[in-house]
């Protein structure tokens, strides 16, 4: 039995490395939707370039980890958590490079509030991912990170709630509405996948410590 914690990190290594690049590909993500927001409009194009070479990494990321599956031993944690890991990852990315592609083709020339609000708290939350993941090498306690995560993702609801309040009660005009609602759902959803990704983070190491 003394070799068989051995002979599963060895299985799960390459995966386990594949998720600290997605956590890694997420928090450089929700920054630069951050640099983004706060130098509209001069800088909307070239920050959106960066962030879709980000979405770009997360997509061959993905599939990395789709084809080693496929071509590989079945890692130890599992094959469907492995899936859902990575997946919940990538929608982090995608929703956030939305988000910045609506501020682009909107035309957006400055951030509400609320949107800066919503920035920092997913920035925030994809940064306790980048410290709860390398848990998942040992399966050792990530509980603070996976409860800052959740209080994180409540603080969002919160704010989002406020924000869409916010644009039917100043007779904002109907196409600014639309355009506003539709980033600040993006950044809902990315945020809300980031508490996706620290459920599944937590079912791993749940069943395997």
């Amino acid at each position: 039995m003394t070799g068989l914690p051995k002979l599963f990190s060895s299985r799960d290594r390459p995966y386990n490395e594949l998720f600290e690049r997605f956590a890694a590909t997420a928090v450089q993500a929700a920054k630069e939707l951050e640099l983004m927001l706060d130098a509209l409009p001069e800088a909307g194009a070239a920050r959106l370039k960066v962030l879709q070479d980000l979405e770009h990494r997360g997509d061959e990321t993905l599939h990395r980890i789709r084809r080693d599956l496929n071509q590989s031993s079945p890692p130890s944690i599992g094959r469907e958590d492995v899936l859902e890991l990575s997946s919940a990852f990538d929608d982090i990315i995608d929703l956030t490079e939305e988000a910045a592609d609506y501020l682009v083709l909107y035309g957006v020339e400055a951030p509400m509030e609320q949107a800066l609000e919503l920035a920092g708290i997913l920035r925030a939350a994809t940064e306790q991912l980048e410290q709860a993941v390398p848990h998942v090498r040992d399966f050792s306690d990530a509980s603070a990170n996976i409860h800052e995560v959740h209080r994180l993702e409540n603080e969002g609801d919160r704010v989002s709630r406020r924000a869409v309040a916010s644009l039917f009660s100043g007779g904002i005009d109907p196409m600014v509405v639309i355009r506003w609602k539709d980033i600040f759902e993006r950044l809902e959803q990315a945020i809300d996948a980031c508490e996706r990704v620290a459920d599944v983070i937590d079912e791993i190491i749940v069943k395997n410590a």
